[in-house]
């Protein structure tokens, strides 16, 4: 039997405004074969924020080749992050399904590059 997890603690409408996430559309996806855990480099344009990077453990439920075209929210103000000899640029989101696999957060239809969410 799945026991629920605790909620985060409440935050405020000011700090939920503060989190930038952005929806973009990977331009390219690349092997990451230095990643400590399996992943992929990824191109993704946002618009008006520019073409950004991202490093993305989602192997296991996309191919390389599927993923260019692919809309996906980004968090946008977290700052660069090193991982290994890659700096990623945003953070791309996504769920773990039952094994912990990341599936893509996606908007359910196709919005500009760069849209925010609200």
């Amino acid at each position: 039997m799945h026991t629920p997890e605790q909620s985060m603690p409440t935050i405020s409408w000011q700090h939920f405004e503060q989190t930038d996430i952005r929806v973009g559309t990977i331009l390219e996806a690349t092997e990451f074969p230095e990643a400590r855990k399996p992943a992929y480099k990824l191109l993704i344009d946002l618009g008006p924020l520019g073409q950004k990077r991202s490093s993305a453990q989602i192997t296991k439920h996309y191919t390389l080749e599927e993923l260019p075209g692919k809309q996906v929210l980004c968090v946008a103000n977290l700052g660069n992050k090193q991982i290994g000899k890659y700096m990623s640029e945003v953070l791309v989101t996504g769920f773990a399904d039952e094994n912990g696999d990341i599936v893509l957060a996606q908007p359910a239809g196709r919005v500009p590059n760069g849209s925010k969410l609200i």
